[in-house]
Order: C-alpha cells, then sequence, then structure tokens
C-alpha cells in the first residue's frame, strides 16, 4: 500500500512535464512609425468608431445588428462550443469516480476451471461500488491538450471579435450606400421635375413657333433619360434595405423604405480627418483576426506535444472498494465489504510508423499556422494601406468634382439666359443640364466612397477591439 502511495505522490510530482517545443514569437518586419498625419499615433483604440460619424440613426442599427445579428450569435456559439471543450480537456487531467453494480449468474467450465468431472458448479455473484481511475500525466499529454483547448477557445473569442468589426462595418457601409441612394433619388427626382416643365415650356414654344420640333424632340428625349434612371436607384434603394434588415437579424420584407428614407441626408455626415493607429506594433495586438492567428499557432504548437507523447508508455492506477455477495440479501451484511488496488503500464513497442505519422501531421499543421499568421500580418498591413490610399484619392477626386459641379451650375444658368436672349439653340441648355445631373450624381458617389474610405480604415486598424 505504502508503495502505491509512493508511486501515486511520484506521479503527481513529475506531472506536467512538456514535450511540446518552445513557443516563439513571429518575428515580422514592421515599420517603426505610420509617418501619414491621418494616422494619430497616441490614440490606439476608436472606441465606438462608428459614433463618429455623428449620426445617431446609424448608432441605433449598430446597437440591432449587435443585439440580434445571425452570424454574430453563430460566432458566439461557436465560443460556447470551444469553452465546453476545453472543460472537457481539463477534466481529463482529474481522477473518475464511477460506481457500478452487477447481478451475473455462471457456469464455469470444468475444464477450464481446473474442476474434475461434475465438480464445477454454477454460481451468482453481485456487485456494488464505487471505481476510481486516473493516468499520471508524466509526460504532459493531457497538459498540452488543454493547453491547444485553451489557446483554442482564445482563437474562437478573436474569430467572435472579427465577425462583430465585420457585421458593424457592414451596417455602417450598408447605411452610408443607402444615404447616397437617398440623395440621388432626390436628385434624379429634382431634375424630372425640372425637365418636364422645360418640356412643357418647349411645347407651348412649338405651338407658338417660337421653336422646331427638333428641340421639342430632344427635351422629351431628355425628360425621358431622367426617368429611366429613377426605376434604378429604386431598385438599389429596395436591395440595399433588405441587406440591412439581414444584418439586423430581420427577414428581409420586415423594414419599410419609409422607415430608412427618413434617415440623416448624406450631406450632413463628414468623414473623420484622423483615425486612432498607435504604432504599426500596436496593430499586431489591435486586429482580432491577427490575435486568432497567433492563438492557432499556439495551439498547433502545443499539439505537437501532444503527439510526441505517444512514443512514452502510459502509466495509469485504478482503485474500487464496495460490496460482493453470492446473495442479494447478503450484499450489505458487515463480511460483504471488498477492495481492489492497482496499476497499469501501457507502452508501444512496434506501431509501424503510425506515431511518427501522427508527430509528422501536428508539425505540419503547427508550419501552417506559421504562414497562416505571417499572411494575415501582411494583409492587416495592406488593408492599412490600401485605405489611407483609398482616402487620399476620394479626397482628390471630391475636391475636383466639387469644383466642376460649381462649373456646371453656372455653365448651365449662362446657357438658359442665352437661350432666351437668343443668342444660342435650347441644345446648349439640354448639354449643360445633362452635364450637370451626370456630375451631381457623380458627386454623390464620390461622398459616399470618401465615407466607406473612412470605415475601411477603420476597420483596417482594428475597430474598437
Amino acid at each position: 500500500m505504502s508503495r502505491l502511495i509512493l508511486l501515486t505522490i511520484t506521479g503527481l510530482l513529475i506531472g506536467g512535464c512538456s514535450f511540446a517545443p518552445e513557443y516563439e514569437q513571429p518575428q515580422v518586419p514592421l515599420p517603426e512609425q505610420w509617418n501619414d498625419p491621418r494616422l494619430d499615433d497616441h490614440e490606439t483604440r476608436a472606441e465606438q468608431w462608428w459614433q463618429r460619424f455623428g449620426d445617431p440613426a446609424l448608432a441605433k442599427l449598430v446597437q440591432e445588428s449587435l443585439d440580434a445579428n445571425l452570424d454574430l450569435q453563430i460566432a458566439a456559439a461557436r465560443v460556447t462550443e470551444a469553452r465546453a471543450f476545453l472543460l472537457g480537456q481539463e477534466a481529463e487531467r482529474y481522477p473518475m469516480l464511477s460506481i457500478e453494480g452487477s447481478g451475473t449468474r455462471q457456469g464455469p467450465s470444468e475444464e477450464a476451471a481446473g474442476f474434475g468431472p461434475n465438480q464445477a458448479k454454477p454460481f451468482t455473484d453481485f456487485r456494488v461500488g464505487g471505481l476510481l481511475t486516473y493516468e499520471f500525466d508524466i509526460w504532459g499529454r493531457q497538459a498540452n491538450a488543454s493547453e491547444a483547448a485553451q489557446y483554442r477557445l482564445l482563437a474562437s473569442a478573436a474569430n467572435h471579435e472579427t465577425v462583430r468589426l465585420a457585421i458593424i462595418s457592414e451596417v455602417a457601409t450598408g447605411y452610408i450606400n443607402l444615404l447616397a441612394l437617398n440623395h440621388q433619388i432626390d436628385i434624379a427626382e429634382n431634375t424630372i421635375a425640372t425637365r418636364r416643365e422645360s418640356v412643357q415650356l418647349q411645347r407651348a414654344r412649338f405651338q407658338g413657333g417660337d421653336i422646331d420640333e427638333l428641340a421639342l424632340r430632344q427635351a422629351e428625349a431628355e425628360l425621358a433619360a431622367a426617368q429611366a434612371e429613377l426605376p434604378a436607384l429604386r431598385l438599389r434603394q429596395t436591395i440595399q434595405i433588405h441587406a440591412i434588415a439581414v444584418l439586423l437579424g430581420k427577414p428581409p420584407h420586415a423594414m419599410k423604405q419609409d422607415s430608412l428614407t427618413t434617415y440623416s441626408s448624406i450631406e450632413s455626415l463628414e468623414a473623420p480627418a484622423t483615425f486612432p493607429a498607435g504604432t504599426p506594433a500596436a496593430l499586431i495586438v489591435r486586429r482580432p483576426d491577427i490575435k486568432a492567428a497567433e492563438q492557432l499557432l499556439k495551439a498547433a504548437n502545443a499539439e505537437i506535444g501532444v503527439a510526441r507523447s505517444a512514443y512514452l508508455p502510459t502509466i495509469s492506477f485504478a482503485g474500487l472498494i464496495g460490496l460482493q455477495s453470492a446473495q442479494v440479501g447478503d450484499l450489505f451484511s458487515s463480511n460483504a465489504a471488498n477492495w481492489q488496488l492497482g496499476g497499469s503500464l501501457l507502452s508501444p513497442l512496434v506501431d509501424f510508423g503510425r506515431t511518427e505519422a501522427l508527430i509528422a501531421q501536428a508539425e505540419s499543421r503547427q508550419r501552417q499556422a506559421y504562414l497562416s499568421y505571417g499572411r494575415v500580418v501582411q494583409n492587416a498591413f495592406r488593408e492599412v494601406w490600401d485605405a489611407l490610399e483609398q482616402v487620399q484619392r476620394t479626397d482628390e477626386r471630391l475636391q475636383s468634382k466639387h469644383i466642376q459641379v460649381t462649373a456646371l451650375k453656372k455653365s448651365t444658368h449662362l446657357a438658359r439666359e442665352r437661350f432666351e436672349g437668343g443668342y444660342s439653340s435650347y441644345l446648349e441648355v439640354l448639354d449643360a443640364e445633362r452635364n450637370l445631373f451626370n456630375a451631381e450624381l457623380a458627386l454623390v458617389e464620390i461622398k459616399r466612397d470618401r465615407l466607406l474610405a473612412a470605415i475601411s480604415l477603420f476597420r483596417s486598424l482594428g475597430g474598437d477591439y
């Protein structure tokens, strides 16, 4: 008994020896500073970054999506699954106590039992008791498995944050797209009203003999062209409303157009001028997808230790204490007590390369995780630089388009004055109005692109993670 206790204590003391490789943080070349005035090196986290657009309606939609989005709920369920798996792995490291009971009637073989002819008699055996089993984790197999499960839980939690950031970004993107479409519809409707008045005026002039039929038909054609734009814009508006509804966890038809078309105008939104960024090195811990990739790398590293431990023997202990009797009535008597203690050692001898193959698989998975981490980091910095370039170029386009629209408004006014004064044909007016209409629609798209560039930059910098 004392030797068994000593063996148990020794196993507990030396448990935790690990054959997993020592984890090393992957080294990725990073710039020391961003060197961009739009990135704030001192502020490292954009708390509720969507609030920086100053639109309460957007904030409300984001909150609704966080409360009800189905993709986010799926990600949360995966975190719960990973947590349960970790609890199961942790439980493997502790003894297991079970209760067993049995009743058997057996007729022994006279040959097998060593009895003579007609000597072996059937007998009955009733048992009930508690069984304690424990495997000593001498080589760290269970510890490494638990460690890997813990890292996978952290990766799952980081993936949940990645989904959360994506949902917020998609809601904000959908909302900005909707505001742009609303404004373009307003421009189209105003243009249609103006051209309808123009057609009526030109028809009266044609009937009075002041203009020829060509000018009238061209005015009617321009009206029809503007009217043809409106259904396409309204179709895109409806599709965008459906997309937002799904992001909010609602059926596509659940959101009426009236509930969204009353939101802010895109003209009232201003894109932030600066963005919290910290240092480039801070991006490694700010991006949830990078965090998830690193945790998966750590898990793969620990799983190599699990695979390597298969080379070594498994030592386990079992103890039973209970009651045994040939009669049910005597099962709980004082003389029915029995106990058993024992240990076992199971060691691989020849497995024809099975363990070696498992180790090779684990090492390959670790290599894949290492390369995946590097790829995620590279993509993260590419997304930041792309978003910065998008912000800069849309600023330049926006400035030029503002100048163009201002010039076209003046050009249209002058064309009307020249036509009214008899200095030019109505074609000049139609050309000027057409150019102004197209430029105003394009201006809205560039304003939209500037706001979307800000969303992309917030997202690429890790949002509020």
